[in-house]
């Protein structure tokens, strides 16, 4: 099946785009409420939607498998709950590839998520994702294009 793709244009330096993806206290502003990143090829990438719970609702041992910096960003991802059966072995992670470019002034950002299997259920969480993937890209570019707060300013 093919990739979900889910892209935008955010009025914000691609530098500034680059650390919200890639610093844990910029990732908890926009992304999930607690995260865990470390911004180099291997390292954690870790979202918890639940803070309270590390052990659901999260993307707990999930890691970055391409790290080119300012331009892409790869890792492993599980899904909510409701789709961890099916989503969160170890043999059927799914992968996201966020790709940043510059064009005059502002940063294109463009989120592909591979790894989706054939089945009722695999289609259900497809739809989800596509859903929560607009979500997250709105919430971003909301975040960043305020022109207020730690995510729009580059950190001395």
């Amino acid at each position: 099946m093919s990739a979900l793709q889910v892209e935008t244009e955010i009025e914000s330096p691609l530098e500034l785009v680059w650390l919200a993806f890639t610093q844990t206290d910029r990732v908890i502003q926009w992304f999930a409420p607690d995260a865990n990143i470390e911004p180099r090829l291997g390292g954690a990438y870790e979202l918890f939607f639940d803070p309270s719970n590390r052990e659901q609702m999260g993307t707990k041992g999930c890691f970055l498998t391409l790290f080119e910096p300012k331009e892409r960003l790869g890792f492993t991802w599980k899904g909510p709950d409701d789709f961890a059966a099916i989503m969160n072995q170890d043999n059927a992670l799914t992968y996201v590839l966020v790709t940043l470019s510059e064009l005059s002034g502002k940063t294109k950002v463009v989120i592909e998520h591979f790894g989706w299997k054939e089945s009722e259920e695999w289609d259900k969480a497809r739809a989800w994702h596509k859903m929560a993937w607009s979500q997250v890209v709105s919430s971003l570019k909301s975040a960043l294009e305020t022109g207020k707060g730690d995510l729009c300013c580059v950190p001395e």
